[in-house]
């Protein structure tokens, strides 16, 4: 927002958090986003607080904060959502009638915008909107900034009040609209549910993938091959049928499993009951990962001496939630494998998760004296690591792709036992 041209405050609960921010220091990894921040706190335009009282004069205020899976079941956790609006409310009354709107950026169960905005409805000139975001952790600057699409959600599309808010939201998006960046006009509930289907239906494009490359690795075929053909209907697509070890991260395993908590409440329980497999096969997929090493070092684990290529769930994050790399290395590790994992970026929030963990800066100090090496993180400098020289690193040249992303042609040729997943 404040790279759009507005004035923006950024208000979190976390005081070391916003120190960190007002500073310009990133809390996280993300490609691009620390030279955003270092160039708008620079401006003047960004500011950072922890006091609700400095958002008193604010026109539009974002909701963007973690919905994370309840402790207690599948269903999203609204507790930081719901503080926040409570802290807003007293100012919101404090404006006199002033238009203002309270836009939710985070993904909620369907239902939820509309409890939100009846709890502003008696305050004068404030309403609730939906706004959902659509980016990819790895591409976030790019994908705020230049969306393929904006959705607005209202209470009543067609009322009187749907033309002030439609407008507002054009005032702030002006920049992208002004490029023939789509902009739909939904209901809160049409909003909310686009977001949480698209994670849902991306779940299941991979999951589905990820099931014939088993039935590959079984038959002899190459789930390549197969992926490559498929893709070619345009019914159908490329992206997102690429097999390796599943899915990770905090939003699609969330959000799937919110779509099923929030589908279940509502009586749809039939109807969704597919999606369970779905995250089973998902899950499954890190099972699948060590029978194969296991088979590998015949059929144990103990004292065998494991490398582990990445630990982010994706490349270009350091997170490491529900992280399928870092969750076989776990997994590894119980059964007595000697595991070193390594990573470009998110070694700092292993530690912090598991401190026990082997977990090694250099990349070629975490092959040596590996007798198994599985690669679970495509970064680049996996991707082009030289199979010869590597070679020379390891105890014994054995790779399994988990990724599906090397050239294994090449690694046969340099000597290593090399496999994918569902490859020939």
């Amino acid at each position: 927002m404040a790279e759009l041209g507005h004035r923006v405050i950024g208000l979190d609960v976390d005081a070391q958090r916003v120190a960190a921010l007002s500073a310009a220091r990133p809390p996280f990894h993300e490609p691009g986003f620390a030279e955003l921040l270092t160039r708008t706190v620079a401006s003047g335009r960004l500011t950072f607080t922890t006091d609700y009282a400095d958002l008193a004069g604010a026109d539009v205020h974002f909701l963007a904060l973690g919905t994370p899976q309840r402790a207690d079941g599948l269903g999203a956790d609204l507790g930081m959502i719901e503080s926040a609006l409570d802290s807003l409310v007293p100012l919101l009354a404090a404006r006199g009638g002033a238009r203002t709107l309270i836009a939710g950026k985070s993904t909620v169960p369907v239902g939820t915008a509309r409890r939100l905005h009846a709890r502003v409805a008696g305050i004068a000139g404030a309403t609730v909107v939906w706004n959902p975001e659509f980016l990819r952790e790895g591409f976030a600057v790019s994908d705020t900034l230049r969306p393929d699409r904006l959705v607005y959600g209202l209470a009543d599309p067609a009322g009187a009040e749907a033309e002030h808010e439609v407008a507002l939201l054009d005032r702030v998006y002006a920049p992208m609209l002004a490029t023939s960046i789509p902009r739909k006009v939904y209901s809160l509930e049409s909003a909310e549910l686009v977001k949480v289907s698209a994670n849902s239906f991306l779940a299941t494009k991979i999951s589905f993938i990820n099931a014939i490359s088993e039935l590959c690795d079984i038959t002899g075929a190459d789930v390549a091959d197969v992926a490559e053909a498929i893709g070619m209907d345009d019914r159908i697509g490329r992206k997102f049928l690429r097999a390796g070890v599943g899915f990770g991260g905090g939003c699609l395993p969330k959000d799937l499993r919110g779509l099923i908590s929030r589908a279940g409440e509502l009586g749809a329980v039939d109807s969704f009951a597919f999606l369970r497999d779905i995250d089973a096969i998902n899950t499954g997929r890190r099972e699948y990962m060590l029978r194969r090493a296991r088979a590998a070092l015949g059929d144990s684990l103990e004292g065998r001496r494991v490398a582990v290529l990445g630990a982010a769930f994706k490349p270009d994050t350091d997170d490491v939630r529900d992280s399928p790399a870092l969750d076989i290395a776990v997994r590894l590790v119980g059964e007595g494998a000697d595991v070193s994992i390594t990573d470009p970026a998110a070694l700092a929030n292993v530690r912090a998760r598991f401190p026990s963990l082997h977990a090694i800066e250099d990349v070629e100090e975490a092959l040596a004296g590996a007798e198994l090496v599985l690669l679970l993180t495509e970064w680049p400098l996996y991707r082009e690591l030289d199979p010869a020289r590597a070679g020379t690193l390891v105890a014994a040249r054995r790779l399994i792709d988990g990724r599906n992303v090397l050239d294994l042609a090449a690694w046969r040729r340099a000597g290593w036992d090399a496999s994918g997943l569902g490859r020939r």
